[in-house]
Parts: structure tokens; C-alpha cells; sequence
């Protein structure tokens, strides 16, 4: 059963890679979904994916990349929208 979890990531996450070690663990995880920069300086991602996996993916943000600083991060749960893979949208 899918699962879908957008996070807003609140730091020093935008110049560190961020983006693109999350798109790698998703992969990895076989998690589908989306990452990107937003103009107010955070990260938005959302993942579908198995619970196991959608959660080993939120737990990297609530740490990041090395270079990153997460002060925070906001969970929203949503309905599953069956993505089919994992992009860099900005």
C-alpha cells in the first residue's frame, strides 16, 4: 500500500546538494515523487512510496546532506496520486 508525505525543509538547504541526495535515496528506495527549491529559501518534496521507505526518506530530511543545517521540517500526509518516477522540478 502507497503512501504520500510532502515536507517543507526550513535551514540552510538550498546550495548543499540537497536536492539531488534526496532524488539518489529515492531511487535507491524505489520511492516516487518530487524535490525543489522554493523562492522562500526551503525545500519541498513529496514522496510516494511504501511507509518504510516513504519514512527512511523524511528521517534524511530531518538531517539533510552534509553541508545542510535543517532547523525544521513540516509532515503533511496526503492521498497517494500513483507518480511514476522521481524528479528535480526547481
Amino acid at each position: 500500500m502507497a503512501v504520500r508525505t510532502r515536507v517543507v525543509v526550513h535551514g540552510r538547504v538550498q546550495g548543499v546538494f540537497f536536492r539531488d541526495a534526496t532524488r539518489r535515496l529515492a531511487e535507491r528506495h524505489g520511492v516516487t515523487g518530487t524535490v525543489r527549491n522554493t523562492t522562500d529559501g526551503t525545500v519541498e518534496a513529496v514522496f510516494e512510496g511504501s511507509e518504510d521507505a516513504v519514512e527512511k526518506l523524511v528521517a534524511f530530511c530531518e538531517e539533510g546532506p552534509r553541508g545542510a543545517a535543517v532547523e525544521r521540517v513540516e509532515v503533511y500526509e496526503e492521498s497517494p496520486e500513483g507518480l511514476r518516477d522521481f524528479r528535480i522540478t526547481g
